[in-house]
């Protein structure tokens, strides 16, 4: 809205000259959404915990030291989401199809995960919704997103291709595959960091890493002179989508600060859904869906646990890990909540920087 009305008066007031730019307009969307999110945060968790009694349900085969959250509000990831929203309305062009497609996966995947919290507070139970209808849901909604990406791309060559990192301009056609295949890296995506989220600031750390490389990354392909200097594929109109990723920063940062241990509300799978999702259809925008694999390795190796673990037991009758996901692993082992937490951000920024490295190794 901002852009709209201000951008008129440029010619008067160089000033507003400033809102043509996205990195200007992606800094304001980071202050705005933090600032919202202090505003609302302590109202917000104060009506969260009034509504919700008990708070989010505790397993009792979980790690002792989490019997002390008993109480603890979850669904925080409304905060996220208002924050998130009012900044975006703000500081987004909204005639940018990119931008409305990502808010249809981002509050599409959140209200999956606010039915799926609902329910589990309902029943008392970790059980929420069933699954297959949670994953079909999220699919559909996926499915949508890639046709609308695919629909609205301006570069036809490279519309339902998969580009490879380390290799100079090549794609991999996948034709009428590729819906399915982008499909899979939103909801893929949107589990992973709903399995990484059981600890306070586990997932929202890696999330904002995540989301900062991204928004180098999409600034970097939607502009020509950018991404024609480090050989990536130039992906037109692409660039308004920094903005989100700035605003969704900015609403996590804001998030952060009641969730950091000891957490004064949880994301629940409102927030980490469309979170894991917003990180989903940014990569498909951008063609870097491999390189999200690696960026967001922390995701990918949460998932991998739970993953072996299930086949083990299966298949042997034996558990690899004293507990899965591998952050309960290490809990059960006496890691400190605060020490795992610490050390699994320090492996996303690490990995961070393995992705972010893949926009020059070419």
């Amino acid at each position: 809205m901002l852009y709209y009305f201000l951008t008129q008066f440029s010619h008067q007031f160089i000033f507003f000259n400033l809102f043509n730019y996205l990195t200007f307009r992606s800094g304001g969307a980071i202050m705005t959404a933090l600032v919202i999110a202090f505003a609302i945060g302590t109202p917000l968790i104060r009506k969260l915990k009034s509504l919700q009694g008990e708070g989010q349900p505790i397993r009792d085969d979980g790690p002792e030291t989490h019997f002390k959250k008993r109480g603890t509000p979850t669904m925080g990831g409304a905060l996220i989401l208002i924050s998130f929203g009012i900044s975006t309305l703000l500081w987004a062009r909204l005639d940018n199809p990119y931008v409305w497609i990502c808010l249809l996966v981002i509050f599409g995947f959140a209200a999956v995960g606010f039915f799926d919290d609902y329910a589990k507070l309902t029943k008392r139970s970790h059980n929420g919704i069933p699954g297959k209808l949670r994953l079909l849901i999220k699919s559909v909604i996926a499915l949508i997103a890639a046709w609308l990406v695919v629909h609205y791309s301006q570069n036809p060559e490279i519309a339902t291709g998969l580009a490879l990192p380390f290799f100079k301009n090549s794609v991999v056609q996948m034709g009428f595959l590729y819906y399915f295949f982008a499909a899979f890296v939103m909801v893929g995506t949107a589990n992973a960091v709903n399995i990484t989220d059981g600890l306070d600031g586990l997932a929202i750390g890696p999330v904002m890493i995540a989301l900062g490389c991204f928004g180098i990354i999409i600034y970097l392909v939607s502009n020509a002179v950018f991404a024609n200097y480090l050989q990536l594929h130039f992906v037109r109109g692409s660039g308004e989508v920094a903005v989100l990723c700035g605003a969704l920063i900015g609403a996590s940062l804001g998030f952060l600060w009641y969730n950091a241990p000891p957490a004064m509300v949880f994301m629940g799978d409102t927030g980490s859904l469309s979170a894991g999702g917003a990180l989903g259809i940014m990569a498909v925008i951008a063609k870097h869906e491999i390189v999200l694999a690696v960026i967001g390795g922390l995701f990918v190796m949460e998932t991998l646990s739970v993953m072996i673990q299930v086949v083990s037991f299966k298949l042997t009758g034996k558990r690899v890990f004293k507990m899965a996901p591998i952050h309960h692993h290490f809990e059960k082992l006496g890691w400190a909540e605060t020490t795992v937490v610490m050390r699994f951000w320090i492996i996303a920024i690490i990995l961070a920087l393995v992705g972010l490295s893949t926009l020059k190794l070419r």
